[in-house]
């Protein structure tokens, strides 16, 4: 597994770093995708979030749990009590799972970060990108 740390441009915080600093914004009780903390972070996959995800180290306030697939279920792992670990955490979060181990992301998805603080992170907006309504779910 890659666990490069390289800044993500010349004078910039590193990837990971950046990773994190989104994930940080992520509400407890809600749920962001590995693609979606990519897109906010730019420059990166959905698997480098996996990755960052994987090398968050034990204590950190980084709520790694928050982050899952597209599928709005949790990743596999090798270890599957690690799976079971984040379900229990969320569940502890009121987020709710179906029998098939799925979360319904039209009521726990988790619409991004402030523009705000996007802006005051250094992170950029991507062109054509519309403010939205932050009122309902945060």
């Amino acid at each position: 597994m890659a666990t490069d740390r390289s800044p993500a441009s010349p004078g910039s915080a590193s990837l990971y770093d950046r990773i994190y600093a989104v994930v940080r914004q992520i509400p407890a009780g809600h749920v962001a995708t590995y693609g979606q903390v990519a897109s906010i972070v730019g420059a990166c996959t959905p698997r480098m979030v996996g990755y960052a995800m994987a090398a968050v180290p034990s204590g950190s306030d980084v709520p790694w749990q928050r982050v899952i697939n597209s599928q709005g279920k949790i990743s596999p792992r090798a270890n599957r009590s690690d799976e079971d670990r984040q379900m229990e955490m969320l569940e502890d979060e009121g987020v709710c799972f179906d029998q098939k181990g799925k979360v319904n992301l039209d009521e726990v998805a988790w619409l991004g970060p402030d523009w705000g603080w996007l802006e005051a992170n250094g992170f950029e907006i991507a062109p054509g990108l519309k403010r939205r309504s932050r009122r309902a779910r945060q």
